[in-house]
């Protein structure tokens, strides 16, 4: 589907087409048409079952089950409800701006997905302060379930973050963290280590491997030599993958690399574990309340109450970053919140995504800078894992062997990619 937005203001690129779900055997239209009404929905009716089966959650039972009818049919879009909501009118503007007759399947991938999750607020009557279901997160379980879990990995992360130094390595380590958080959780990261063995690096190094661009030869020179900066992170999602970005905000204070770092964060519940500033200050508590097993992270969580307090921390939320409109075409309150950032960090895949208007541009062809960096208000980095068949700017080579050493090498998370614009460039 052509864009139906104003173009990145770059001199010479027009951007290529968004993806839609339209076409069988790609994941946009596994997403589309099956795994965001038959797992991630229904995983959410499951999980609030108690609360749907009462009374008072009667109305929003009913919501629920008609969106996944919806879905399954897919059906036209239709405008969001609500007309008290605070982000209506851009709602209202996204959903005019489609062709007539524009179905889950047909509207561009990124719309449909945000759509659903605010489609799954408006069932829950989440913005009315009359409904018994105001303010109710959906999600909050998941969330929860995903901090808790976290614990034994961060025991031994934050052990390692906390030793380095304010070099070159030093900030590499944390950087690719960050960008492993949710891969580190499961496969990378032994979860068992208690941190005596220096396994870190090693997992780092193994890390860097999968690779498909990493600016970091460029990027650590440039952020050492702006020391102290103000650093902005575009967070994604709670769990162990906002300890991460924690961890790596931790290292920047600490070490004096960062001087500030501002935490943009949903305004809402979206996408099932996106961050929002509850769930940050709900790991920074859970954290610092932690028992002796749990050194480390107690400590963590103290030195981050305390960066909190003293203003090192700013907790940012906006309702800009839970909707698909591409970061080129930013509010005005997202872009004056960014106005005093040196650098920012834009974390996962779905803000990747936006950055790149979830268009289908040239996987090497089309370079990060020309794509991202020629628009964006300040230097920009990409913290991503490949979870979408979308992407610009990466190593022809890399990319090749990557797909023959794994068949669903753009959407597994296995790879990545480290990718810095500037608007100075």
């Amino acid at each position: 589907m052509s864009v139906p937005y104003a173009p990145p203001p770059h001199p010479t690129l027009t951007p290529p087409p968004m993806l839609t779900s339209t076409t069988p055997g790609t994941w946009a239209h596994d997403t589309m048409s099956r795994r965001i009404e038959a797992d991630i929905l229904a995983r959410l009716e499951e999980e609030n079952s108690e609360e749907l089966s009462s009374s008072q959650f009667t109305a929003a039972a009913a919501k629920v089950a008609s969106l996944r009818k919806e879905i399954q049919e897919s059906t036209v879009i239709r405008p969001v409800e609500g007309p008290n909501d605070p982000d209506i009118a851009d709602w209202d503007s996204l959903v005019s701006s489609l062709p007539p007759s524009t179905t889950y399947l047909t509207a561009p991938w990124l719309t449909a997905e945000f759509y659903v999750y605010r489609r799954v607020l408006e069932a829950f009557d989440y913005f009315n302060p009359s409904s018994p279901t105001h303010k109710f997160d959906p999600f909050v379980k998941q969330k929860r379930a995903g901090l808790l879990s976290s614990v034994s990995s961060a025991e031994a992360l934050l052990g390692r973050i906390v030793k380095l130094k304010k070099n070159d390595s030093g900030l590499q380590v944390a950087l690719l963290s960050a960008l492993w958080g949710n891969k580190m959780d499961l496969s990378i990261w032994p979860a068992d280590s208690d941190g005596s063995v220096d396994v870190f690096t090693s997992i780092v190094e193994n890390a860097a491997n999968n690779l498909l661009w990493d600016d970091t030869p460029t990027l650590i020179p440039s952020m050492l030599a702006s020391s102290p900066c103000s650093v902005h992170i575009i967070v994604d999602n709670a769990g162990f993958e906002l300890v991460t970005d924690l961890a790596l905000a931790d290292y920047l204070v600490a070490s004096g690399v960062a001087s500030t770092v501002t935490f943009q964060l949903k305004g809402h519940p979206t996408f099932v574990s996106d961050a929002m500033e509850s769930d940050l200050l709900e790991t920074v508590d859970h954290f610092s309340k932690l028992a002796d097993s749990h050194l480390n992270c107690a400590a963590a969580g103290e030195r981050w109450s305390k960066y909190l307090t003293e203003g090192k921390w700013i907790c940012r939320e906006d309702y800009y970053w839970c909707q698909p409109f591409p970061m080129w075409k930013m509010s005005d309150k997202a872009t004056s919140s960014l106005k005093d950032a040196d650098y920012c960090f834009v974390k996962g895949d779905a803000n990747y995504r936006r950055l790149l208007g979830d268009c289908a541009w040239d996987y090497v062809n089309d370079s990060f800078q020309d794509v991202v960096g020629s628009y964006f208000p300040c230097n920009v980095v990409a913290l991503r894992t490949l979870k979408a068949e979308v992407g610009c700017g990466m190593k022809k080579d890399l990319m090749e062997a990557a797909a023959v050493a794994d068949s669903n090498w753009q959407v597994n998370g296995n790879w990545g990619v480290v990718q810095f614009g500037s608007p100075e460039k």
